[in-house]
């Protein structure tokens, strides 16, 4: 029996839209309690604007100095989705090798623009830890820290993939959930071949509705995506988030919501922990967590009539329906949805 290809358009928003039933979203990454008032002032503040067209001068210019590059290897974009649309009908690779599990938008842009994608399954056995690509491969897409499995990567072993002639893509949307930003590539400026590293504001600004991320490259590669791109892709208020989130103040709270988050995942796998039946692999360190259990579907629906949203993991090449992703709340959150789920997996 020839196993059904996973939905690699499907995405957490709608585990919490589905029904409408009002649900606490365990689903969605994006940090509770955001955008901050600061942020949202910032935003505001933009509306007098609106009627010139976007500068992106000012944003462009705050995220290269936050990395430490030239203004040349930076493009803003309209979410980390547009990165991947633009990389796949740009590139014209021969080999194109995605290692899964991790989020599935770059591989269905890279179908959807005609390409043929190979898969890399990381196994859970060894905690998905990163292995060897093959050598022919001239474009590599992987997460760090990964999307769902929440592993984070060594640098030096993602950066051990880059080679002349290859095109390494590092989606690292979820970095700036690691306190210290460690193992991130973004300022890696000196590595074999072209190291594309992708990023998004939605995560830790809560910002999914206002479509802001960007890619970090060489010049000549940043170049041809510009080329790409229709005129002005990123809205006024878009670009005043991108430059208000990388400056010195806004990246000390980021860091001290990561520390935050840190605890608060921590508090998350206790609780799990005291479950026999659910398995966590490898260690976590983004904003949230992968679990597998038996029945996982049954469980997930189970938990949406006790109020909680979680995301189905069988949608990501490498997992299945054993498999769910549950994002980090507050302890007080967390707690409840502990004991919802003590209630379903001890239910008759």
């Amino acid at each position: 029996m020839t196993t059904p290809e996973p939905d690699l358009r499907h995405h957490g928003d709608a585990e919490v839209r589905a029904d409408g039933l009002g649900l606490v979203d365990l689903a969605v990454n994006v940090r509770t309690g955001t955008p901050p008032a600061w942020l949202r002032e910032r935003l505001a503040a933009t509306l007098g604007d609106l009627a010139a067209y976007p500068d992106q001068g000012a944003a462009r210019a705050a995220v290269a100095a936050r990395h430490a590059r030239p203004v040349e290897e930076v493009l803003l974009t309209s979410g980390a989705a547009e990165a991947f649309v633009l990389l796949a009908r740009t590139l014209t690779p021969r080999h194109i090798v995605v290692v899964h599990p991790q989020f599935t938008e770059p591989e269905a842009a890279l179908r959807d623009a005609g390409h043929r994608v190979h898969r890399v399954l990381l196994a859970p056995e060894d905690g998905f830890r990163l292995g060897a690509v093959p050598e022919e491969a001239d474009l590599v897409v992987l997460g760090n820290p990964t999307n769902p499995t929440s592993v984070l990567h060594p640098a030096e072993a993602v950066a051990a993939l880059a080679r002349p002639g290859r095109t390494l893509v590092v989606d690292e949307a979820f970095m700036d959930t690691v306190p210290g930003e460690r193992e991130s590539l973004a300022s890696a400026r000196d590595l074999p071949g072209r190291v594309v590293v992708l990023r998004s504001l939605t995560k830790t600004w809560g910002l999914a509705g206002l479509r802001i991320g960007y890619v970090l490259g060489p010049a000549p590669l940043i170049a041809e995506l510009c080329a790409a791109q229709p005129l002005w892709p990123v809205s006024t208020p878009a670009l005043a988030a991108a430059e208000a989130c990388s400056g010195p103040a806004a990246l000390a709270e980021a860091d001290r919501a990561a520390a935050e988050i840190a605890a608060r995942r921590a508090h998350l796998v206790a609780g799990l922990a005291s479950f026999p039946s659910v398995r966590l692999y490898g260690e976590p360190a983004a904003s949230f967590v992968l679990v597998r259990l038996p029945g996982a579907a049954v469980v997930r629906e189970r938990l949406r009539e006790h109020g909680f949203a979680v995301r189905r993991g069988d949608t990501f090449p490498g997992l299945g329906a054993e498999w769910l992703r549950i994002a980090v709340r507050d302890e007080e959150t967390t707690d409840r949805f502990l004991k919802a789920l003590e209630a379903v997996l001890t239910a008759p």
